[in-house]
């Protein structure tokens, strides 16, 4: 099955001579990409100066992880029978030093996309096990592990490296994945999961109960962990449905001992 999209642009309106034309008809095409594919676009002097802040937001991102230009959050992590803190989850913040604070939603995905997750996620993570390492023994801390940083071999030795660095015994770390995770290669994802869990640490579920949300994953690997997608729960009160769906998952990873 083949598909396209196109890219157009006029001649005259959007471009001086051919090498004008065909820039302008690629960004056009890149933005009826970006759209979802199997679509058209035509030029509009909008898109060049959108992909020029995205060129400089690239640079700049690039210079953030050479500068250590970032900082994390911890959010805390509540055990509703104690009401006490069991954990906190890692969150990290691009403190530029011009726009503030750079929220994960607009550096993420282009940080993903340009392959920086993974320097990023490696800092992340040496940085919460040196500062779980300073809490009390039965307080957790949780990090992020992209799709991106698991398709890189070196991942398992660098969670070894940053629990050795900091002294953090590996059970009171918990790495957090989404299915896309799975989805990938699920031989080799497998693979690596069941060495991160030989090493004594925890392995969370993110975002449950989107996508495909495939009841084999339970049966294929051990999670310690199912974190509730959180359009479920702001649902509640719209409807039975979003309570039927918490009560179900609840119900399941209770019967496989696994926490929500």
């Amino acid at each position: 099955s083949v598909g396209a999209s196109i890219g157009i642009a006029l001649g005259n309106t959007d471009g001086k001579n051919a090498l004008e034309l065909m820039q302008a008809a690629d960004l056009a095409l890149y933005s009826a990409k970006s759209e979802g594919r199997g679509d058209y676009s035509f030029y509009n002097p909008g898109m060049h100066a959108a992909v020029l802040a995205r060129r400089a937001l690239e640079l700049e991102l690039r210079q953030a992880v050479n500068k250590e230009q970032f900082e994390v959050h911890y959010q805390p992590i509540v055990d509703i029978n104690s009401r006490k803190v069991a954990g906190y989850e890692a969150l990290v913040r691009w403190r530029h030093p011009e726009r503030g604070i750079v929220l994960p939603a607009e550096f993420i995905p282009l940080a993903e996309e340009t392959g920086l997750i993974v320097p990023i996620g490696e800092w992340v993570l040496r940085a919460a096990c040196a500062e779980g390492a300073r809490w009390p023994d039965n307080v957790e801390v949780a990090v992020n592990v992209s799709p991106i940083q698991f398709r890189t071999p070196g991942l398992v030795k660098n969670v070894f490296s940053a629990l050795t660095a900091a002294g953090l015994p590996p059970h009171r770390l918990e790495l957090e994945i989404t299915e896309t995770i799975l989805l990938q290669d699920s031989e080799s994802t497998l693979a690596m999961l069941h060495q991160l869990r030989a090493l004594g640490v925890r392995i969370a579920m993110d975002d449950f109960g989107t996508g495909y949300s495939s009841l084999s994953y339970f049966r294929s690997f051990p999670f310690d962990k199912i974190k509730i997608d959180r359009s479920f729960v702001q649902g509640l009160s719209e409807g039975r449905s979003s309570l039927a769906i918490l009560r179900a998952i609840a119900s399941l990873a209770d019967s496989l001992k696994i926490t929500t």
